[in-house]
């Protein structure tokens, strides 16, 4: 664990320059990954919490925050029970803070600018189910990060003046309509009204979201569709 916080250069994580300090980001995941008792516990908590991924005092996540998370999923795993709840507080600090100014999205494997909230989510998905096994704690991050759905769109065809883009949803599609985020690449553009006709069932992936004004060429497989909401969380 230790030689995976290492491998990091947390310097290199772009942040507020008055509230990010990376060494507390590497220095804090050291310090939880060998935390044994509550005093050290703590400790370690104020240094991530007081400006390495967040900087509680005024509720901002940095984009360190996506680069730890399967970092203290792993100290949550790991790690003393002391160190595994104050990694799951963190992490859930971090997934309900604001980012600042223009230190708002990371790049990841399926996209160049995804909200800090996404793709903290999308860790905890990935491990879902080590959460689901740290009992009530663990089950409400995953809740939590439902909300931060994401959709991989694989194919789109008219219909009438919509489309229905056909493709793999993670986490949950709220009920009614919604705008969205569409990312191609590094270009993103906003979709007005898109709702969900037919989510995914049997724990298959596979739904069907209807978005309305746009055309299929307009929605090209590979594109990936994010919350607006999340684009616009900003202090």
């Amino acid at each position: 664990m230790l030689d995976a916080i290492n491998a990091v250069d947390w310097g290199a994580i772009p942040g507020h320059p008055d509230w990010y300090e990376p060494a507390r980001a590497a220095s804090g995941l050291r310090a939880l990954a060998d935390a044994a008792n509550l005093a050290e516990a703590a400790e370690a908590s104020s240094l991530l919490g007081g400006g390495g991924i967040v900087h509680g005092h005024s509720a901002a996540v940095f984009p360190a925050a996506a680069v730890a998370t399967p970092l203290l999923l792993d100290i949550a795993q790991q790690g003393h029970p002391v160190a595994r709840d104050a990694a799951l507080d963190l992490v859930d600090e971090a997934l309900s803070s604001y980012p600042h100014g223009e230190y708002t999205r990371v790049t990841t494997s399926y996209g160049v600018a995804v909200p800090i909230c996404c793709a903290i989510a999308h860790q905890l998905r990935a491990r879902s189910v080590l959460l689901a096994g740290l009992g009530g704690r663990g089950r409400a991050l995953l809740a939590g990060a439902a909300e931060h759905w994401r959709f991989e769109i694989r194919e789109c065809v008219a219909d009438s003046n919509d489309t229905a883009a056909f493709g793999a949803l993670a986490g949950c599609f709220p009920s009614g309509v919604h705008a969205a985020e569409l990312h191609v690449g590094s270009e993103i553009t906003v979709l007005d009204a898109v709702a969900l006709e037919y989510p995914p069932v049997g724990g298959s992936v596979e739904a069907w979201l209807r978005v309305t004004g746009w055309n299929p060429a307009e929605l090209p497989p590979g594109a990936v569709l994010f919350p607006a909401e999340c684009g616009e969380r900003v202090h």
